[in-house]
């Protein structure tokens, strides 16, 4: 989506942020997806939703449901370690409240966040083609279209953050991505957007050390900070 564009467009009715079931847009994962359901019947094996309230003023990007995470689950972020970090955090800085049990079924609910993915439908190997990554761009950019209050965003990872840029039909180039980095995104109105990069919170991620407990925090107190206290 390129800026005249969205300019123009209306805010877009939930069907165009939401995948179908059967969405097909990428071959291969509904290749994944066919596959999966025969092997786990009881999994969500689907697209995965957004989750968190539509006026939230955080927007959280993650790069794609975990096959036995969100794709178990139904909910982003939700069975597996990256989970386990990322919904500690959000409690501890008050974006979220409950009580997570790593199932869509608890009370865990998002405060003034809300939280999507740049590839809706699990992957092989946690690995989106770059194909699969421009075939869902279309409802990342509807989701912040959509999103009448947004004006902090957090990009987990270097994909997230390259979609996220693509989708405002920025260059990549004029938005390098960094861990702890802080970006102004324009806008065609007079608010300000921030957007925040961290190193995605997966296991690989902490147990190489590319990632620490301590360096996440430090991004969601940079966060909080911009954002004030949680009213």
């Amino acid at each position: 989506m390129n800026r005249k564009a969205a300019a123009a467009a209306t805010r877009p009715e939930r069907s165009n942020f939401e995948p179908e079931r059967d969405c097909s847009s990428c071959p291969r994962l509904a290749a994944y997806r066919t596959t999966n359901r025969v092997a786990e019947p009881q999994w969500h094996n689907a697209p995965v939703r957004n989750f968190g309230p539509a006026e939230a003023r955080l927007l959280i990007v993650g790069l794609a449901p975990g096959l036995r995470g969100a794709n178990r689950t139904g909910r982003p972020f939700t069975g597996d370690f990256a989970g386990d970090l990322l919904y500690q955090t959000l409690l501890e800085f008050g974006f979220a409240k409950g009580v997570y049990r790593a199932s869509a079924e608890d009370d865990l609910q998002l405060v003034d966040c809300a939280i999507t993915n740049a590839v809706r439908c699990a992957p092989p190997q946690n690995k989106p083609t770059p194909a699969e990554i421009n075939g869902c761009r279309p409802f990342l950019a509807a989701t912040l279209e959509a999103a009448p209050n947004l004006q902090v965003i957090l990009a987990l990872g270097r994909i997230a953050h390259e979609s996220i840029i693509r989708a405002y039909g920025l260059k990549l180039s004029g938005v390098p991505f960094a861990h702890g980095a802080e970006h102004f995104l324009p806008r065609m109105d007079a608010n300000s957007l921030l957007l925040f990069d961290s190193y995605h919170c997966s296991r690989y991620n902490t147990n190489t050390g590319v990632l620490t407990p301590q360096m996440f925090r430090a991004v969601f107190i940079r966060l909080r900070e911009t954002m004030g206290a949680n009213t």
